[in-house]
């Protein structure tokens, strides 16, 4: 039998309104007629509608999250931590894994503005005009993490990737290279695409060396595309002595590749990669790395929205997060 708030009402003797005012946890509730309410729960075993308490509360609880690819170790790992950090304030997620698709995306976000969510979380940028409009049409306050949209009306919790990638690519300069590949993201994305790259190239630049586009390939931040333009790298005569990933994950796929060739991970050519995922510590040779602090960064991300929800901020300026190089076992100094 399906239970309702009524029927409990009538096993109490009260009415539905002191029914809600129990399962709401108000102080000023009697005490015997809060005991006659819980018996009667517990003997008709209703299960309060988290949606029926929502319209009572006019409050749901619920944060949307919209991720573009769960398979990345970066994305599952921030994920972690804006689950936490939601669930330790009493919000549950709603997380939807558009695997780059924009058509998805937009299903899911009437899907969050039918189920009344409180905020919404996205962890990519590439927003067509459709999405954009949508999104400022709600009345929905909405951050963006890891990455920054071309829109400046949202707040993104990011790092200097450009910086980062800049700093990276030095710090392969002083190890003694100067033949250094690149591996980069998709270009359409400003945050990991074009900045990591405008980096690498004006480190280079500002080094005395000269941007040799055989060099440089771009793949799509997964495994199976850093070891296929690993692979690309070392067609060439002069291949790179040293790789610089922008992600651990391609990273990854680049140093499986080099062994393949049956060639050694630092001795021969150094790897270097972002974003500092726990992947870096699992394989082997260890994953030299600049990181972003991924934990941190879904902490601020949570944070930052329950203060958009509860209006104690306004849209502001992006929060920018530093970052760090982790130097683990890939990079070594160039024999000369």
């Amino acid at each position: 039998m399906n239970v309702k708030i009524k029927d409990v009402a009538i096993r109490a003797g009260v009415s539905t309104t002191t029914v809600s005012r129990v399962l709401n946890g108000e102080k000023y509730v009697k005490e015997d007629l809060k005991k006659r309410v819980n018996d009667a729960i517990e003997e008709l075993g209703y299960a309060p509608s988290h949606i029926a308490r929502s319209l009572v509360r006019n409050k749901t609880d619920l944060i949307g999250v919209i991720v573009p690819d769960l398979t990345s170790s970066f994305y599952a790992t921030i994920l972690s931590s804006i689950e936490q950090t939601a669930t330790s304030n009493g919000y549950n997620l709603l997380v939807c894994n558009i695997n780059e698709d924009i058509d998805k995306e937009l299903k899911y976000l009437n899907i969050f503005k039918e189920m009344r969510v409180e905020g919404i979380i996205i962890m990519h940028e590439k927003i067509n005009e459709e999405i954009r409009g949508f999104i400022n049409s709600l009345q929905i306050p909405v951050i963006f993490s890891s990455v920054k949209p071309m829109d400046q009306s949202f707040i993104s919790v990011i790092v200097d990737d450009y910086t980062a990638a800049y700093d990276a690519t030095r710090y392969l300069i002083e190890l003694g290279h100067e033949r250094i590949g690149f591996i980069g993201g998709d270009m359409r994305d400003i945050t990991s695409g074009q900045n990591r790259y405008v980096g690498y190239c004006n480190a280079l630049r500002d080094h005395g060396l000269k941007i040799i586009h055989e060099r440089i390939r771009f793949g799509d931040y997964k495994v199976k595309s850093g070891y296929e333009r690993m692979g690309e790298l070392l067609k060439y005569e002069q291949w790179p002595t040293a790789v610089f990933a922008v992600s651990d994950d391609m990273a990854i796929g680049a140093v499986n590749c080099i062994i393949d060739h049956g060639m050694r991970v630092p001795e021969d050519i150094s790897v270097m990669g972002f974003d500092g995922s726990q992947m870096t510590e699992l394989v082997r040779p260890r994953i030299t790395s600049m990181e972003q602090p991924i934990h941190h960064m879904g902490v601020v991300t949570v944070e930052t929205l329950l203060q958009l929800i509860r209006g104690e901020i306004e849209q502001d300026e992006d929060i920018i997060l530093g970052h760090r190089l982790e130097v683990r076992d890939s990079c070594r100094q160039r024999s000369m």
